[in-house]
């Protein structure tokens, strides 16, 4: 069974979707003014496990993901310029190029991590008319009104507004109020009030504005994802026509913890004053990744990259290890440490695979083994089903190998597994954890290698210590290893 922590209530419960076969799943993409760093990574990271693992599941997954290219202002309230409109200005570019240029950047981070891509990604600048629609309907209903800089939503007509914050909408309202993160507009009537429709400056023209019926200007940032949500997965757009009755609850929506308080608050309260319909079944998010010196974060100028990783000489692959290290819902401090730890421990394990292949010939004893197997596979299954549990997966994944090892010393024991049998189980772990394990491949040894190695033997034969190591020296400085077996000289490659 695969329980799940469901922020909306704050526990762990059953997972059940709307369909028995199809899992409808919408993820907080990003606002692609800048490059994405590990610590927006790792939530991306996370919401990948959790696909891999309703497909472990044997659920399909409709995954819808935005893409935010207008609309994000530098300020929670409202206020400040359009993130991207401001890069534009600064790197000299149009904000269609500067949105380009890193949506295009992100989805290689994506595919340096090993993350599946999304059915479907969506870009807000795309759904402009569905944007007005809905807001339209919003406006019918009674929850809008008009101010100086915009159409807002008035969240006292919401009575459940904040439930995903697990406090009332009076407790919500005060509790901004005193962290004074949002100053009151005169204008708005109550602090938690937001924009579903900002009117363009008068003293200037933006670079990203559009007509409406309240006049020219550009969505809030919540707007898109409802809508987005409602038009792929819950169904109530026809074309560029909203039909609230049509409205279906959506079974998944993830995002970062940092998310909750306002924006997917926003959102529901968007979604569900239009259709009254429950939302979202579930909603999933992920803990911080933080420095040793606090929260990363682009306008503390401390972020690192995908790129600072590949620049070090590390792979990408190591930070998607780290990640799955911890889990989800608990914090996690990034240090160059412990991403050169994790890659020590992804190096060993793609040794034990590349092992794996070479001696699959080894051991062929026809004994029953599929007791053992199906142990290995029930306690992984049980690890990350429960709430994804990484953690405890790779603990299972490296007794798997531990156990293997130690058996391979004493190969009388009746419930030693063959390699291929070891490689076929670490593969389907595989499909899970995401760390690209299926690209260990055996390539042929240079001939050149192995006359250096065939050098080396005798020399050792003559005890001839200083220019064996010479020679061993230099098979490493050719990107080969060699380890001296019972069974004489294994070649391996040192990056696996």
């Amino acid at each position: 069974m695969l329980t799940l922590f469901n922020t909306l209530g704050r526990k762990k419960q059953s997972f059940h979707p709307r369909s028995q076969r199809l899992v409808t799943m919408y993820t907080c993409g990003p606002t692609v003014y800048s490059f994405a760093h590990v610590g927006n990574l790792r939530t991306f990271i996370f919401e990948d496990i959790l696909k891999r693992t309703l497909i472990l599941n044997g659920y399909q997954v409709k995954h819808v993901m935005n893409i935010t290219d207008v609309g994000h202002l530098t300020s929670n309230a409202d206020k400040g310029d359009d993130k991207i409109e401001k890069e534009a200005q600064k790197e000299h570019k149009t904000a269609w190029e500067i949105a380009k240029f890193y949506t295009k950047q992100f989805f290689q981070d994506c595919k340096d991590l090993n993350i599946i891509p999304p059915t479907i990604t969506a870009k807000a600048t795309d759904h402009i008319s569905e944007d007005i629609a809905l807001i339209q309907t919003l406006e019918k209903k009674g929850f809008t009104y008009k101010t100086s800089d915009g159409i807002y939503f008035d969240t006292s007509r919401l009575p459940h507004y904040g439930q995903l914050t697990g406090m009332s909408f009076s407790q919500l309202n005060k509790n901004l109020k005193a962290g004074a993160r949002i100053k009151l507009s005169p204008e708005k009537k109550n602090i938690t009030d937001f924009a579903l429709w900002k009117f363009s400056p008068k003293d200037k023209q933006r670079q990203m504005e559009w007509p409406s019926p309240w006049g020219i200007g550009f969505p809030g940032w919540h707007i898109e994802c409802s809508v987005i949500n409602l038009k792929y997965l819950a169904h109530a757009f026809r074309g560029k026509k909203f039909y609230p009755k049509a409205a279906q609850t959506i079974d998944i929506h993830c995002g970062g913890i940092d998310l909750i308080p306002i924006h997917h608050t926003n959102e529901i309260a968007q979604a569900e004053a239009a259709t009254d319909v429950p939302f979202v079944k579930y909603w999933l998010h992920g803990a911080f990744l933080n420095l040793p010196e606090g929260r990363m974060g682009k306008s503390k100028g401390n972020t690192i990259l995908v790129k600072d990783i590949i620049e070090k000489g590390l792979s990408p692959l190591s930070f998607r290890y780290l990640v799955i290290n911890s889990h989800y819902r608990q914090p996690l401090e990034f240090s160059w440490e412990a991403l050169n730890n994790a890659q020590s421990s992804l190096e060993k394990l793609r040794s034990f695979v590349w092992d794996c292949l070479k001696d699959k010939k080894y051991n062929k004893r026809k004994i029953n083994r599929a007791f053992a197997l199906s142990l290995f596979k029930e306690e992984f299954k049980s690890a990350i089903n429960n709430d994804l549990n990484t953690p405890q997966a790779l603990a299972i994944l490296w007794q798997l190998i531990d156990q293997y090892n130690q058996t391979k010393k004493h190969p009388t024991q009746a419930k030693l597994l063959s390699p291929m049998q070891i490689y076929n189980l670490i593969m389907e772990f595989d499909k899970v954890l995401g760390l690209d394990l299926k690209s260990v491949k055996i390539k042929p040894i240079p001939p050149s290698i192995k006359e250096l190695a065939k050098r080396r033997e005798l020399l050792r034969a003559k005890k001839d210590w200083k220019k064996a190591d010479k020679i061993r020296n230099s098979i490493a400085q050719k990107g080969y290893l060699l380890e001296d077996t019972p069974k004489g000289i294994i070649i391996k490659p040192t990056k696996i």
